[in-house]
């Protein structure tokens, strides 16, 4: 059976489902082919932020910065669900950064990009602000700025759902077994879970395949030799207790010119990160180190009161960053930018090839990405990304503490916190999960944390869940809570759903 559309998208990480949303939105027939989960690699192991890059400025990344800033705002209007904004305290640490140059930064920050929804910077005495008490004594000074947390897998899924609500065709755990260029169409051979095989065609092809775009691109025939290198970077996160009172973040400074945040994550936790490890080859599932974790636990001990060791982990991460090879020395240098590649030689098809990037800009990456891609195939059809509202982010005002405020008195019985993670994690389509409820049993059985069988199913049927490592870490964060039992139970049921999807589709397809 082949199949023909418009963009064959390979990657289903942020970068390739924003494209895909972007394209679908412009009336394109797209296909999107991702070998595991949505977001299973490094959209799913960043720090969660949706910020400019404050530091960036130190390396004279003036445009990157403004556009990310500007995108802040964007993605902010665009997903207040799962994009709110985060308060970051940054303590003066003598000896480091001198303060007129942290102010001159801020300042820059505050006006590069248009500012208009969130705070602007502060100076504020660490000795007599709340916000200095968590901190070792001799912190006196300091600074607070704005930028924006995000959930970043489900940023990644929201993507694909409105990509696929457009028209866009989304297949996880589908395999590129190659691609070849036919003139002015591309030929891509594919293989599902159950292996089976078939062949799409498509006018244009993307290669948004992260830390494995370089090796993607050795399974694509026709195309010219190699525009660009990769520099692999690990990051490596790690989750604590929390370490302190307060709704803020904080930003460390360390003696290398690197920095580490804690941030205030899942309500119990704090969230550390991250460090910056030069990688040879992409590792399917990179580790955190045990030199990682002692250079984060050293960051945190060297401000907070409350110190830390490997003994209060309860959970880490690592990911591998694509960035883009500027030929930096230090791997904390590499840009963070974004560079698109067109290979069309001898006017065939042309494939589009992701450098860098970051998932603050991932839309604007895709639209620009678009452009490119359109002039290639000489097709012209306007961008529309930019006041759109992401699945659920239509909320009146972009106001999250209203919007939930209107949902209470429609569901009184059920317990505030589940009420507000469902809000925080769907926004206005959690009316699709809880419907017409109007007891705790109308959503079937309760698994902890709130997590019911009416939200597993909206998971399976509109958002490609397929296991309790889906739900638990990407479509949620509920793995930091529930038991192992609670996993295998979840586990245990997704599998009889599918297998029941799997038999009204067999059986509808030999009527």
């Amino acid at each position: 059976m082949t199949e023909n559309v418009d963009l064959f998208v390979i990657g289903g990480g942020v970068n390739g489902a924003a494209i895909a949303r972007d394209a679908a939105g412009r009336g394109l027939s797209v296909m999107l082919c991702e070998k595991d989960d949505l977001a299973s690699a490094t959209s799913s192991a960043s720090t969660k932020l949706i910020h400019g890059g404050l530091r960036y400025l130190e390396y004279g990344e003036f445009r990157l910065v403004r556009e990310a800033l500007i995108e802040r705002e964007v993605l902010l209007r665009a997903a207040p669900h799962i994009i709110r904004p985060l308060r970051f305290v940054l303590p003066h640490r003598k000896g480091l950064r001198p303060a007129f140059l942290i102010r001159l930064g801020l300042f820059l920050y505050d006006h590069l990009g248009g500012r208009k929804l969130l705070p602007a910077s502060e100076g504020i005495r660490l000795d007599r602000d709340p916000r200095g008490t968590a901190l070792k004594p001799g912190f006196r000074r300091g600074f607070a700025y704005s930028d924006c947390r995000v959930d970043d897998s489900r940023l990644v899924v929201l993507y694909a759902v409105d990509a696929a609500e457009r028209g866009a065709v989304i297949r996880t755990r589908t395999t590129v077994e190659g691609a070849v260029r036919e003139g002015k169409s591309w030929s891509i051979r594919v293989r599902d879970a159950t292996g089976r095989e078939e062949v799409v065609r498509a006018r244009a092809l993307v290669n948004a395949t992260g830390p494995w775009v370089s090796r993607m691109r050795d399974h694509i025939e026709g195309v010219g030799p190699r525009q660009a290198a990769l520099r692999l970077v690990k990051g490596s996160h790690i989750v604590t207790r929390r370490l302190y009172e307060g709704d803020h973040a904080y930003i460390f400074q360390n003696s290398d010119g690197r920095v580490v945040f804690a941030i205030p994550y899942e309500r119990r936790f704090t969230l550390i990160g991250t460090t910056d490890i030069p990688c040879d080859e992409p590792p399917e599932k990179p580790k955190v180190s045990a030199a990682e974790i002692a250079y984060l636990c050293t960051a945190v001990n060297t401000y907070l009161r409350s110190g830390i060791g490997t003994g209060d982990i309860v959970w880490s991460y690592a990911g591998v960053r694509p960035l883009y090879d500027d030929q930096a020395a230090d791997a904390s240098a590499v840009t963070r930018d974004y560079v698109l590649k067109i290979d069309a030689a001898g006017g065939g098809a042309p494939l589009l090839s992701v450098f860098g990037g970051k998932i603050t800009t991932s839309r604007r990456l895709a639209e620009h990405g678009l452009g490119l891609l359109l002039d290639a195939c000489g097709l012209d059809a306007p961008a529309w990304t930019r006041d759109a509202s992401l699945p659920g982010g239509d909320i009146p005002e972009a106001d999250f503490d209203a919007f939930v405020a209107v949902l209470r008195p429609h569901y009184p019985w059920l317990e505030s916190s589940t009420l507000k993670r469902l809000a925080f994690a769907y926004g206005t389509r959690v009316r699709h999960i809880l419907g017409r409820a109007r007891h705790p049993q109308d959503l079937g059985e309760n698994f902890g944390g709130g997590l019911t069988e009416a939200e597993l199913d909206y998971l399976v049927s509109v958002e490609w869940a397929r296991s309790a490592e889906d739900v638990l870490w990407r479509r949620s964060k509920l793995g930091l809570h529930l038991s192992a039992d609670a996993a295998t139970r979840i586990e245990a049921w997704l599998q009889r759903r599918l297998r029941c999807r799997e038999a009204a589709a067999t059986a509808s397809d030999h009527k």
